[in-house]
C-alpha cells in the first residue's frame, strides 16, 4: 500500500529524514515513534505528497512521487484521511458542518453525506455534540472531530499526526480505542506519537525513527 525507496528529505543542515526505505501493507495499524524533530510528521506529509522526497521514491495506492503530476494529487488524497494534532477545525462551522465539509468538497449529494456524517458521528460517541461548534468541546472531543471528519469519506488509510499529543490519559485511550476499531474494520492506519507508555500494551508493528533515520521496523 506504502513504499518508501531509499528517500530522504530535508528541511535544513539539522532537520529532514534520510535514506528510509520501508514498506507498509494493507490493513495494518502501526506506530511511528520516535522523539519531537525525528521525522514522523515529515514521513506522513510524503505519504499525502504534501512534500515529496529529494532523493528517492514514494509509491501509494500506485501513484509514484516521480511520476504522479501535481494536478492528479487530488485522486490520491481521496483515498487517505489525516488526523492533525492542532485539529484545523473551522471554528465558524458546526461538528457536523467540519465533518461534511470534505464530502463537500469531493462534490458528494446531500443524501449520501448525511448518511456518511450520521454514521461518522456514532462512530466516534458525537452524536449530541454535532450542532455545537469547536469553541464549546474540549480538547478530546475536538480530536473525536477530527477522527470523524478524516474517516466521513470512508478512507482506504487513516494518517494520524500525534493524535493524543495534547489529551489527558483518558481522552488519549478513548482516541485510540476509536482508531483500533476503525482498523478493525479494513482501513490501514499509520500513527505518529511520542507517547511510549500509551502503546506499550499494544501488539501492533512499531516503526522508530531517530535523528531522521529510520532505527527500527
Amino acid at each position: 500500500m506504502v513504499e518508501f525507496k531509499n528517500i530522504s528529505f530535508s528541511y535544513s543542515k539539522d532537520s529532514g529524514v534520510y535514506d528510509i526505505d520501508l514498506k507498509i501493507n494493507e490493513s495494518e495499524f502501526c506506530f511511528l515513534v520516535g522523539p519531537t524533530g525525528s521525522g514522523k510528521s515529515s514521513l506522513l506529509k510524503m505519504i499525502y505528497f504534501d512534500i515529496l522526497p529529494s532523493e528517492g521514491e514514494i509509491d501509494v495506492f500506485g501513484y509514484n512521487s516521480q511520476k504522479t503530476k501535481k494536478n492528479s494529487i487530488h485522486k490520491l488524497r481521496k483515498k487517505i484521511g489525516v488526523i492533525f494534532q492542532d485539529y484545523k477545525l473551522l471554528k465558524q462551522r458546526t461538528v457536523y458542518e467540519n465533518i461534511a465539509l470534505p464530502l463537500h468538497i469531493n462534490g458528494v449529494g446531500r443524501k449520501k453525506i448525511k448518511y456518511n456524517v450520521e454514521e461518522a458521528l456514532e462512530l466516534t460517541d458525537l452524536l449530541d455534540y454535532q450542532d455545537k461548534y469547536p469553541d464549546q468541546l474540549s480538547g478530546g472531543e475536538q480530536q473525536r472531530v477530527c477522527i470523524a471528519r478524516a474517516i466521513v469519506k470512508n478512507p482506504e488509510l487513516i494518517l494520524a499526526d500525534e493524535p493524543t499529543g495534547n489529551l489527558d490519559p483518558a481522552a488519549a485511550h478513548k482516541i485510540l480505542k476509536i482508531l483500533e476499531q476503525i482498523n478493525k474494520e479494513g482501513t490501514t492506519i499509520i500513527m505518529a506519537t511520542h507517547n511510549y507508555k500509551l502503546i506499550s500494551d499494544r501488539d501492533y508493528r512499531i516503526i522508530e525513527l531517530k535523528a531522521g533515520s529510520l532505527v527500527s521496523s
